[in-house]
Order: C-alpha cells, then structure tokens, then sequence
C-alpha cells in the first residue's frame, strides 16, 4: 500500500486542483469544445466530470461525519452521465466556476477530517475516506492528461506512477506477469500469471499504459522469450472489493 501520509495527501490534491485550474484559465469556448482521446468525450466532458467527481468526493465525507453512506454520484451512474452531458457544453468560464466550487468544497471537507475520520467507511469502493481521496488524486491527474493542455503522462511523479502502478496492478492478464524495467529504476514484477512478458521503457510510458493512455516518451518495448511481442492486452479497470 502506497505509504504517502493523510496530510502529504491533501498536499498532492492540492497541488493537482491546481494545475487543472491554471491550465483551464487559458482555454477558450472553442477550446473546451475540441474532442479528447477519450471516446465521445470532449474537454468540456472532462471538466464537467472532474466539477462531479469533486462534488461526489465531498459528498462521501459529509454523509461519513455523520454515519450515513450515500451513492458516489448523485443520482447513481445515470445522474453521473446525465450531468456530465448537460454542463458538456458549458463555455470556458462556466466550467471554471464550476470546478472552483467543485475544488473548494471537495477540499474543504477533506481538510478538516480528523486522522481517525479517514478511515471513515465510504459507500465509494466499499472503502474508507482515504480510498476517495485516493481516487480523487487519481481523477485529477489522469484527466488533466486528457484535456491534452501540456500536462501529459510524462509530468506525472515517481510517486504518483508507483502508486498508480500498485493501483492498476489487477489489469495485467491473469495468465500473465510482466517483468518491468523502468530505465533508471529497479526492476519490478506485477501479476502473478505463468506467461513472463517483459516491458522496458520510462516509468511514464509503462504507467500511461497501463491506465489506457497514450504513453507520451514513445518508449515501451514490449519482449517474450527474448523476442519483440505487442504488450498484452490489459483487463478492465480494478473492481471495487466486495461487500462483506
């Protein structure tokens, strides 16, 4: 388990708010309208998505002080898409309110938890306050890659890339392990599959691949058997656990 600290946390959201907030400053209208990678998604429906996951993340912690859990989004997974494809269109300035709003509430209510009420149960994952941060942490950084505004996968840290990596580990192929040979870096073994693949290339590229991005240094080689193979085929996003 990542060993980053409840305050180091709230630091790196900090952090991360705000570069999603400077880089919105310089977008136009017609910016926000251009399509992303992400399919059907311009960056309208990053941004109006990233203003929901701040909304929700507060909303897990301020139903938690008081011992109730609520659904994630309001409204479930279809008011999810549903107010994401409604403030879509919205023009640069409304979303920058928006996310303003989304932020100072979402981090307001994470600065002041107590350490003991992070680890306050969450209805998000069936986890704890602290698994919502993390994934708040999560959503700011991989989406603001999205929006494809100079902050792509090759600016993310080695903390945040090992974290990820742990995070996303569950993608590898059961019948697989890969062997990972980040230059500069030990080498590291995710998945516990018979079939060995191994992928060199920087800790960036190996990260942005596994969370389904566009790896930005053009680096990754992927070899079995000591031959060049394609890198595998990845599973779906990490299941929440389930519920006891």
């Amino acid at each position: 388990m990542t060993d980053i600290s409840n305050a180091q946390l709230l630091e790196r959201l900090k952090a991360a708010a705000d570069n999603v907030s400077s880089k919105l400053a310089g977008l136009s209208d017609e910016d926000v309208l251009a399509a992303t990678e992400l399919p059907g998604w311009t960056r309208g429906h990053v941004l109006a998505h990233l203003t929901h996951v701040s909304n929700a993340v507060a909303r897990q912690v301020e139903y938690a002080l008081n011992g109730e859990l609520v659904d994630f989004y309001d409204g479930g997974q279809s008011g999810r898409t549903q107010a994401i494809e409604m403030a879509a269109g919205h023009g640069a300035r409304e979303h920058q309110q928006a996310l303003t709003a989304g932020f100072a509430r979402a981090l307001g209510a994470l600065g002041g938890l107590s350490e003991a009420q992070w680890q306050l149960h969450i209805s998000y994952r069936n986890g704890v306050v602290r698994d919502g941060a993390l994934a708040y942490w999560r959503e700011l950084v991989i989406h603001l890659a999205d929006l494809q505004v100079g902050r792509g996968p090759e600016t993310w840290s080695k903390e945040f890339c090992l974290y990820l990596l742990e995070f996303l580990a569950p993608r590898v192929p059961a019948d697989t392990h890969l062997k990972l040979l980040p230059l500069g870096l030990s080498p590291m073994t995710v998945g516990t599959g018979e079939n060995a693949v191994s992928i060199s290339g920087m800790l960036t590229d190996i990260v942005a691949w596994l969370a389904g991005r566009t790896p930005t240094m053009g680096s990754l080689r992927a070899e079995a058997a000591a031959d060049s193979v394609e890198l595998p085929k990845l599973q779906g996003w990490p299941a929440p656990a389930p519920v006891k």
